[in-house]
């Protein structure tokens, strides 16, 4: 299992658009991948969790990854919030 904090770096925070960007790219993978925000838990699977969570831009989101391709699930939602998900 690996778990990493990541912040929201984009302005919107992570709204529809971000997170069906991060259900399609982590759907790739096999591991159970949860994000935990406060008391929110969800699974980064879930558009509709991921939305509820209501992150915003500056606040810290727990990830973690557990599975046989955990590595590079991991490194493929850092990727996406590194690139703001493509927001200006």
């Amino acid at each position: 299992m690996i778990i990493k904090n990541i912040t929201v770096k984009n302005a919107s925070g992570i709204h529809a658009r971000p997170a069906t960007l991060i259900v399609k790219e982590v759907s790739k993978f096999q591991s159970d991948i949860t994000f935990i925000k406060g008391e929110h838990e969800v699974n980064a699977k879930s558009i509709m969790g991921l939305m509820a969570m209501a992150a915003k831009q500056g606040e810290e989101i727990e990830i973690k990854v557990e599975g046989p391709d955990e590595k590079e699930a991991l490194t493929a939602i850092i990727n996406l919030f590194e690139s703001n998900f493509s927001e200006e």
